[in-house]
Parts: C-alpha cells; structure tokens; sequence
C-alpha cells in the first residue's frame, strides 16, 4: 500500500531524474472510506502516478567462490541500480485508456480461431 508523498525504492526504470512515471497495474485499490477493490489479475481504469527523484547505485556485494585443495579462488562484484520514486497524487487513468484496457480484456476472451478462405482453383488453357 502507497500514499501520496511517499518515497520508495524500486528496480531501474527507463527514464530521467523529473520524469514522470504511471504505474499502472494495480492489484490492490483502497479508497479512503476503507473501500477495497482487488482486480482479476488488475484494476482497469486505475494508476499510480509518480516522479523520478534519483537514479543511482547500490553498495557493492562481494559474491566469492572458493574451493579447497584446488587453488581456485573467484571474486565477483555487483552494484545493483534501482530508481527511487516519490508517490504523487492517487489518480484514475483517462477514460481512453480504461476504455482500451477494458476492449482488451474483452478481445482476449472473445478470440475465434480464423475460418479457412476458400481458394478457386485456377484453370489454364492448354497451348495447341
């Protein structure tokens, strides 16, 4: 659960510091009167906006390899990126995009398999 203001900490994400970002598959939703609406997998129609405030680094994590009696001995680093956002305003997403998600579930359930075409076969005329 997120509030507007609210600073997190998430995998990297494409974009630069002040960009703004939507997150828009929503689980979980929870109106201020306790309302709760859990989506099938998610909510149509509902997104999270946020801003990007900082792009950086972790700390480096040592992963070492040894082996006894064998003279083998690998170290390996990793500094894993992540974005930190802050939270802004909960909002619905525009009706276009409710609309096009809603067609979209709609499509996946209604998909028929195509009808064979049927093809005339050509005739040619045998040259004499």
């Amino acid at each position: 659960m997120v509030k507007p203001g609210q600073v997190l900490k998430v995998e990297k994400l494409e974009g630069e510091v002040g960009d703004k970002v939507s997150f828009d598959q929503v689980l979980l939703w929870m109106e201020a009167e306790g309302q709760v609406e859990v989506g099938f997998p998610t909510i149509a129609g509902k997104a999270v906006p946020a801003e990007i405030m900082v792009q950086g680094h972790e700390r480096t994590v040592r992963v070492v390899k040894y082996k006894s009696k064998v003279r083998y001995h690998k170290v390996y680093g990793n500094r894993q990126r992540f974005t930190q956002v802050k939270i802004l305003v909960e909002g619905e997403v525009s009706k276009k995009k409710a609309v096009k998600a809603e067609k979209a579930e709609k499509t996946e359930k209604t998909v028929k398999p195509a009808a064979k075409k049927k093809t005339a076969r050509k005739t040619t005329k045998k040259a004499e």
